[in-house]
């Protein structure tokens, strides 16, 4: 019988790229997602299922229609900025909503969760590169907000024997390289879709924010993974807990970094077009360098990443940008 998962936010980014692994792995990916930043067209591979983390009946009525055997969880939202000006937003959504899920599988019997969780949960980094054993001392309520449902996982393994796996994102990038499902988001703030936006011609210019950082070209570093494998990341943390493996938290980065400038160039090479570029002053909160060591997951689920190339990552990205 085909195994069951409940994908919350399946609509979205990386939840829809998962969706695909799963079912080319066999699984049945059941999505469901309040569509406010996810999309109805990238829900391919199993059924759709309209509703929201804060809806407790509609949970409940989506996990008493369907024999869930496992959840991943991607609803959340993931706007530093925004996070700032608007802390409830976050805290009701990522908090509040997580625990309405997890009762929910609780009270199903669905003991085995795979989270989308966030460098954020680490703040300014004190070492690079970092890893998982880095102090969590997030610095916006959005990496609070993911930390806060890393702290709940735990006691609901103590209290209910709940096994998840926490995966604690570095830069996600790319598209699917068919280009059926690829980044969509709006507006978008992610650095690479925004490069391209300006290939594109959508954006006049783009702006660095600060040239002064002591990096090798003076701007910020980042630690870029392409989305497929981090879909692949998921599908190896599911399969790990169905062999009983106990709850866990990784990092998910290629271990490298790339800074803004090499990104805008790397992005005029693939596309053969010149972009604009505008010097301007640095954002508070942007550390210098962030870039993550991967080898926990690399050694205890056998996970390396396959498109860690940044210009592959690119290509891929445009591909799919040219789309849209």
């Amino acid at each position: 019988m085909t195994k069951k998962i409940l994908v919350a936010g399946g609509a979205g980014y990386i939840g829809s790229h998962t969706c695909k692994v799963l079912a080319e792995a066999g699984y049945e990916p059941v999505v469901y997602d309040n569509l406010v930043y996810g999309h109805r067209e990238f829900v391919k591979w199993g059924p759709f299922e309209e509703g929201d983390l804060l809806d407790r009946e509609r949970l409940n009525e989506v996990f008493k229609k369907y024999c869930i055997d496992s959840v991943m969880h991607f609803a959340a939202f993931s706007c530093v900025g925004e996070s700032v000006e608007n802390p409830i937003k976050y805290y009701r959504n990522n908090v509040t909503g997580t625990i309405n899920l997890l009762e929910a599988a609780v009270n199903h019997g669905v003991l085995k969760v795979v989270f989308s969780s966030t460098c954020s949960t680490y703040g300014n980094p004190v070492s690079i590169p970092i890893d998982e054993q880095h102090p969590q001392v997030p610095i916006n309520p959005y990496g609070m907000s993911k930390l806060m449902v890393e702290k709940i996982l735990d006691d609901f393994d103590s209290a209910y024997k709940l096994k998840s796996v926490k995966l604690r994102y570095f830069n996600a990038a790319g598209a699917d390289p068919s280009a059926e499902i690829g980044e969509k988001h709006n507006p978008e703030t992610h650095l690479i879709p925004v490069v391209l936006d300006a290939a594109a011609g959508r954006r006049p210019y783009i702006t660095i924010f600060g040239t002064d950082y002591d990096t090798k070209d003076g701007t910020c570093i980042r630690d870029f993974i392409h989305v497929n494998d981090l879909a692949d990341a998921h599908l190896l943390a599911l399969q790990y807990l169905e062999n009983g493996g106990d709850s866990e938290a990784f990092n998910l980065g290629n271990g490298q970094g790339y800074s803004v400038k090499e990104v805008i160039y790397t992005v005029q090479k693939v596309t053969g077009q010149k972009i604009k570029i505008v010097e301007g002053a640095r954002r508070p909160g942007d550390p210098p360098v962030l870039v993550g060591s991967s080898q926990k997951i690399q050694r205890m689920l056998k996970w390396a990443p396959q498109y860690n190339d940044l210009e592959i990552i690119i290509e891929d990205a445009w591909r799919w940008h040219k789309k849209i």
